[in-house]
Formats: C-alpha cells, structure tokens, sequence
C-alpha cells in the first residue's frame, strides 16, 4: 500500500526538519508548509492523509486555520493534530473544540507523535491499524492486498480495489463524485469525473458474481453509497 502522507505546518524550519525526519523513518511520506497559505496550496495540489498544524503560525492561528478547513465540505473530515506549546486545558479545549482530532504538547518525542498519529488514522481509516474488514461476507485484508466472498477470491484491478477499500472503510455515506476522484486519486491528477462511474461499473461488475453488486448503490444527483443494508 501507498505511503500515508502527512503535511506539516510549522513556521520553524528546525521543527520541521525534526518532525519530518523521523516521520520519513517511520514509513510516511512528508509535505511541509511554513504557514497556513502555504498549506492551502500543498492540500490544493495533493490531498493529504493527516495534517500536524502549530499553533502559532504567522499569517493566521493553527486553530483558526483548521476551524477553516473543517467549515469547507471537501475538507472537514481531514485529521489535524495540533501542536502547541500551551499546555492550559482550556487551550486544549478550544483546539478539540475547533476540530482538531488529537493536540500534542511541545516539547514531544517523536514516539509520542508516532503513537499519536497512529491512533488518529486508525479512527478515520480501519485499515491502516491491517485490520480485515467484513460486509456481509465481503472480506478486504489491506495487509493482503486481498478481498474473497466467502473462501472465494474477487479480482479486481488497483483502482478498483482502492475504490472497495475506501467504501467499505466508510460505509453508509454518500460520496460525490468528486470527492472520490479526491479520496481514491488524490487531488494532483487530472482525471475527468465520470471516470468514477467506469470505475463503479467494473466494480459492480467483479462484484455481480457473488451478489454483492446491489452493495454499490447510485444515490440520484449525489453520488455514491457503500451500504450493506441494500437499496
């Protein structure tokens, strides 16, 4: 599976430079940002799995800057630890309260942070922790790169089994569209939208054989559902 990648956001280059070697060594792939218009084009270029957000940035707040995020529709759902040096309760009060996922105190270990990030991609995506994942009897294993009906294997090609990750990791929602090109493609490739629905249809296909088609529902003018509960 493809490196998760983490963007952080941090004015000091000595901090940065901290934090994103020991992130590399862990297996991630880093981005940085000085400040928060700097982060805004690293997102708009590639969307990336986690954010790690300072406090204090010098064109605006981390926590202003990701109460912004999660008021856009497209971003909301996008993990963000802050990290600060104010170590008040009612500081870490108000970065939860602003949408922020988890909050490290300066100074950490990079042990800590690596624990801390673990847990919060294990809240947002089931198969980062390889956990196997069971619809109905439809099983994906992320450490196998493997998906069976029963005893049974289901081919599919890598677009189609990144889509199935994504679905039945985030079930009973709905997805534009868009939102999937973002998830599933990342946000630096140019691919026309109704490629998702080439991509639906092939999945739909591989699926068919074992009945789990019906799994894949088209929600009129609004995009695409994974539920196991049926139409």
């Amino acid at each position: 599976m493809p490196a998760k990648v983490i963007l952080i956001v941090e004015d000091e280059k000595a901090i940065r430079d901290m934090i994103a070697f020991g992130l590399r060594r862990a297996g991630f792939e880093i981005r940085e940002a000085q400040d928060c218009r700097a982060a805004r084009t690293e997102i708009a270029a590639r969307r990336p799995d986690l954010l790690l957000v300072d406090w204090m940035l010098p064109d605006m707040t981390g926590l202003e800057f990701t109460r912004q995020l999660k008021r856009d529709p497209n971003l909301k759902e996008l993990p963000i630890i802050m990290l600060t040096a104010r170590a008040e309760e009612a500081d870490k009060v108000a970065g939860l309260e602003g949408g922020a996922d988890d909050y490290v105190t300066k100074p950490f270990s990079t042990r800590e942070l690596m624990a801390r990030i673990q847990a919060v991609l294990r809240r947002v995506d089931p198969a980062v922790g390889g956990e196997i994942v069971d619809i109905e009897g439809l099983r994906l294993d992320p450490v196998a790169h493997r998906v069976t009906a029963g005893d049974k294997p289901v081919v599919l090609g890598p677009t189609e089994y990144r889509m199935l990750e994504f679905f039945m990791t985030h079930p009973d929602r709905v997805y534009s569209r868009e939102q999937l090109l973002d998830r599933i493609w990342g946000g630096n490739v140019y691919v026309e939208e109704r490629t998702i629905d080439v991509h639906i249809r092939r999945l739909r296909k591989a699926l068919e054989e074992f009945g789990y088609d019906r799994l894949v529902q088209t929600v009129r003018g609004a995009g695409y559902r994974f539920s196991g509960r049926g139409e």
